[in-house]
């Protein structure tokens, strides 16, 4: 909420820019001149490592409580509201066009589970989903669970997470977080009375899992200050909460928590887990007061995962140097390593991703150059096959599958022309279901009036990296297109391709969406990440930049015309690349970016700090130190032309605190040597996800969209 004096600062600046709108329309220039950017405070502060000092003058903007934060924070809203307000109007209109192709009045396929149809739908004109159930038929009387749109009603942001149901169908635990710190609040509700009860559990995952009894609720606590989830409780129904007992805690810093009871049903699982290493606690879920007993110490770089089934136990994992991940068995009764027998081998061009269960299928979740393969293997080993999909640039994965007795498989399937749509396929007679496919609105989207490519561009170790891309047919290789270039390259996470029906506003301007595939994130196996990772990180780096020359050198665009966007990991890849290679960009979209490096992972009060070093390093030792030091975006912006550039920060942010982007914002204003954007958003409601709400977000997405259009002088 803003203070009076800035209130009253708000309401001048508005005045300004009513003055100031109908010349800026015809003469951005003369606007930019006229409305001068905020400049932060400098406050030097010495900060000394390993013998070397760096000065960071902007030290002082993660004082979250000082006022003056606040009022840098929201002059730079101001700034960027004033310095745009010609394109309000557009943003409009452009918000409209993504909520029309919208369908309101939506609702999921129905799976069923332990008796139920599980239903989430929503309804015209709310932002929010309604959680629903019918018993035993889809005829049957709609029971809904929880209607967030009643809940989230008083609230700037509302987050419904965690909602799990007992094996008796006579309780449901639920999770909610109404600041977006991703610190949840877990309740429980009868739904024979649909009484809530009176309690609450505070600070916690949102995650929890019901033991075998029904009366015993297990969940994970978060430290108050680092936000690791740390402590694991058990809740008994008819207790006070006070009284809750501690099961495990979790003392290395470096691991994360969690519980979950696994498909069987027949065990309650507590998890530990690290960039590189695993550990898993095993307890007979109809004995909830019994002991957890370890299934494989933690043995560093061992990664497993474990699924129950029959009596056995299948591992999911990276023994024996398996780079690549494989699958092994064990009887249910020896669990340690030396137990574990190979039964899907290591391949060094396959990775392994996951696995589901069935009682007469194993069903295996593969990537291949790049691509989701799905697997499907009958238990007697006779006719395996897998499910063909012919595009170069799909997404294809396992969906909701809770039942083990079923012939049916869900998965999902999408790619960037094809709208998402959910299948169920039969395994034993190969038939094909369409359940639904994503509907666009409008009645304008047609799937073949865009192309879809994947071109492979050489890195300057003459890696090849792939790159996928989708724009409307007659677009020519003139390098005049706009082109906005994607990326993440981090923590393994693979950026598949997928639908968007709201990219269409970019496309159908003349567009080219691309998504580059660099190395860190595991598009083509583990060691694609290895090698974008701690002391090979620059690799994620130039690897963006050679698919970016790739894309001028084959006239898909030009350094006039090209744009790059990532969030969070993928912003600390939009700092970097633009401390590195300026030139080739026109303009660039930060999201909540990580651009502080070194002095983040200095600093382990931070939220998921320690947690963090299997990924970029310690820089408590030298070596990782200096390697951070030599690409963090914030210590190493320098006096050059920067590209136009957009911001965007969530206040409550517990993944990216707001000061690094604010920080890097501050030191740019002051380093740059070009008079091009450069503007800092911050959602004073909001954390790492932005705004709550479906609609809401989409109004986010138009303040994107309307930046890049903008600058390629589109209007409308």
């Amino acid at each position: 909420m803003l203070t009076p004096k800035q209130m009253k600062k708000h309401l001048l600046l508005s005045c300004v820019c009513i003055i100031f709108a109908a010349n800026a329309q015809s003469n951005k220039t003369k606007m930019t001149e006229t409305i001068s950017p905020p400049l932060a405070a400098s406050k030097p502060k010495q900060l000394e490592k390993h013998g070397d000092v760096r000065t960071d003058n902007y030290y002082w903007l993660n004082e979250r409580e000082n006022p003056e934060v606040i009022d840098y924070l929201t002059k730079e809203n101001e700034y960027y509201n004033a310095m745009t307000v010609v394109q309000k109007q557009f943003q409009k209109e452009l918000y409209e066009e993504m909520k029309g192709r919208i369908k309101e009045d939506d609702s999921s396929v129905p799976y069923f589970y332990n008796g139920y149809y599980y239903i989430t739908r929503y309804e015209k004109g709310k932002g929010y989903p309604i959680y629903a159930r019918k018993k035993g038929s889809l005829d049957a009387k709609e029971e809904i669970l929880f209607d967030c749109n009643e809940m989230a009603e008083g609230h700037a942001y509302f987050k419904l997470g965690g909602l799990n149901i007992s094996e008796d169908n006579k309780w449901a635990a639920f999770a909610v977080d109404t600041v977006s710190r991703r610190q949840y609040t877990i309740q429980i509700k009868n739904l024979v009375t649909n009484e809530i009860l009176p309690f609450k559990i505070e600070n916690t995952t949102g995650g929890s899992t019901w033991a075998g009894d029904n009366k015993t609720l297990f969940y994970t606590r978060k430290d108050e200050v680092t936000l690791r989830s740390d402590k694991v409780y058990k809740h008994k129904l008819g207790t006070d909460v006070k009284n809750d007992v501690l099961v495990y805690h979790e003392k290395d810093d470096t691991f994360s928590t969690f519980i979950y009871k696994e498909k069987s049903k027949k065990y309650l699982v507590i998890g530990c887990s690290s960039t590189l290493t695993n550990e898993f606690r095993i307890l007979d879920a109809k004995k909830p007061d019994g002991e957890f007993i370890i299934f494989q110490p933690r043995t560093r770089g061992l990664e497993y995962s474990i699924s129950n089934y029959g009596d056995n136990w299948y591992i999911v994992t990276n023994k024996d140097n398996a780079t690549n991940f494989k699958l092994m068995v064990t009887p249910e009764s020896k669990t340690g390593k030396e137990s574990w027998k190979d039964l899907v081998p290591h391949r060094n061009d396959v990775l392994l991703e996951d696995i589901d269960i069935f009682k007469n299928y194993l069903v295996i979740s593969e990537r291949s150059n790049g691509l989701n393969k799905i697997r499907i293997r009958p238990w007697d080993g006779k006719g395996e096959y897998y499910l063909p999909f012919d595009s170069e640039t799909y997404t294809a994965e396992t969906s909701t599958n809770p039942d083990f007795d079923t012939n049916i498989l869900r998965y999902s399937y999408q790619s960037l022309a094809v709208p998402s749509s959910v299948v169920d396929f039969n395994m034993k007679t190969k038939e094909k279901t369409v359940l639904k496919e994503q509907e666009i609105l409008g009645g304008k989207f047609d799937k073949n009036n865009y192309i879809e490519e994947r071109v492979w561009a050489t890195a300057t170790d003459g890696t090849k990296v792939p790159i996928s891309m989708v724009y409307r047919k007659g677009i020519k290789k003139d390098g005049k297109n706009p082109l906005l270039l994607y990326a993440y390259g981090s923590y393994g996470a693979s950026m598949d391709a997928y639908f968007s029906s709201i990219r269409l506003s970019l496309l159908d301007r003349g567009f080219i969406y691309a998504i580059a595939h660099i190395r860190g994130g595991e598009d083509l196996g583990r060691e694609w990440y290895d090698n974008g990772k701690l002391l090979k990180k620059k690799n994620t780096f130039t690897d963006f930049i050679d698919c970016s020359k790739f894309l001028i050198d084959h006239k898909y665009t030009s350094p006039e015309h090209l744009y790059a966007e990532g969030g969070s990991a993928g912003g600390l890849l939009m700092g970097a690349v633009i401390n590195m290679a300026p030139q080739l960009y026109h303009g660039v979209i930060a999201q909540v970016p990580f651009v502080d490096v070194v002095t983040t992972m200095l600093d382990d009060s931070i939220p998921l700090t320690t947690g963090e070093y299997d990924e970029w390093g310690n820089p408590n030792k030298k070596e990782y130190y200096d390697y951070m030091k030599s690409y963090s975006p914030y210590d190493n912006v320098i006096a050059q032309k920067y590209p136009n550039l957009l911001v965007t920060t969530g206040l409550h942010d517990s993944q990216v605190q707001y000061w690094e982007p604010a920080k890097w914002v501050a030191k740019l204003r002051v380093m740059k040597t070009d008079n091009n954007l450069l503007f800092l958003d911050t959602n004073m409601e909001a954390g790492h996800g932005g705004a709550s709400g479906r609609f809401e977000a989409l109004k986010e997405v138009a303040k994107e969209y309307s930046f890049l259009l903008d600058l390629e002088g589109i209007k409308k």
